[in-house]
């Protein structure tokens, strides 16, 4: 049986929970920080027996507790543009190739240069965006998302196999950083990039929102939102777009990061209903929420050594991938 929560308490209740998680993401870990003295941590001259806790707390976990925030925003908000772009809700960003052009980009950083990370983002950056331009380029030969659909399948095929083209050309040290690199990781956090990416979601996050009438559109179907004056052309070109600029360089900076684009909009279509008014809005907060706590899980169930992100959200949307999979079978 089907349930809808109410939209203003939902919303009310996401936020409240995203707040909570990033104060107990930011109090746990290697080094444990009561809760009761953040604010004197944050805002307040700390004791010498603190400075431990205030240079971790502002140096290493907040910055990545924050970045967590945004990624899992990011990356929500765009599977659930997507999902209703393709008018299925097991599409997810990686479907036209993001993640598999950022992952051939990052490989060739790896291989190809000296490394590290001012290597590695740029090229898996770059990378995600000439596999969803080549995707687009030729899916747009045939009429409606089918044919961007088909492009995303082949071009994500041919990425992985150069993937283990340049995985066979690379020594041990480089097989190392790429096995690290595809599992994720939000260790590289710091307040720089936080400054650089959270205003870049933010932004394109709050043109994704503004966009919410052509999303409930695209859902009627294609001849339909025509008939309601949308231009479908142009509206498929700006959502990938969109799409694109916030998932690359996301996983630039964190590596691949599996299910959260496909679960957490899902869930929030559950509770919520199809209306992207709405599930806009609340897979920004379910996002951050639940990337949020998949990082501290991250941190917290190996201490003091930790798990990489992409391997906590794999476990957990793996299985939730499978049930959806069930029960749609179930009610089909």
């Amino acid at each position: 049986m089907s349930w809808r929560a109410n939209p203003p308490l939902a919303l009310a209740l996401l936020a409240v929970a995203l707040v909570a998680a990033v104060l107990a993401a930011s109090a746990s870990g290697a080094v444990s920080i009561p809760l009761r003295e953040l604010p004197a941590l944050l805002w307040g001259t700390p004791t010498p027996e603190q400075a431990l806790w205030r240079n971790v707390l502002i140096d290493i976990r907040l910055p990545r507790v924050l970045l967590a925030v945004v990624m899992g925003a990011g990356l929500a908000i765009s599977g659930a543009a997507l999902q209703a772009l393709f008018r299925n809700p097991l599409a997810e960003p990686g479907l036209i190739g993001i993640s598999a052009g950022a992952s051939l980009g990052a490989v060739i950083a790896i291989v190809m240069t000296p490394g590290g990370f001012w290597y590695t983002a740029p090229g898996a950056f770059i990378g995600s965006l000439v596999a969803t331009l080549l995707a687009y380029m030729v899916g747009r030969r045939v009429p409606g998302v089918a044919g961007l659909l088909l492009a995303g399948v082949a071009i994500t095929a041919i990425a992985f196999s150069l993937v283990g083209l340049f995985t066979f050309m690379a020594s041990d040290a480089q097989l190392r950083d790429l096995t690290f690199w595809n599992m994720g990781s939000l260790a590289g956090a710091n307040w720089k990039l936080l400054a650089f990416l959270a205003p870049w979601v933010l932004l394109l996050s709050c043109w994704l929102l503004r966009q919410w009438r052509v999303m409930n559109a695209l859902l009627l179907g294609e001849r339909e939102a025509q008939h309601l004056g949308y231009s479908l052309r142009r509206a498929r070109a700006r959502l990938v777009l969109a799409c694109t600029l916030i998932v690359g360089p996301l996983v630039a900076a964190s590596g691949t990061i599996v299910f959260v684009g496909l679960v957490v909009p899902h869930l929030v279509r559950m509770m919520l209903g199809a209306n992207h008014r709405l599930l806009l809005p609340a897979c920004l907060l379910g996002g951050g929420l639940v990337m949020t706590l998949a990082d501290w899980l991250a941190r917290v169930v190996v201490v003091p050594a930790e798990l990489p992100i992409g391997l906590v959200t794999g476990l957990a949307g793996g299985p939730f991938f499978l049930w959806l999979l069930a029960r749609g079978r179930r009610h089909g």
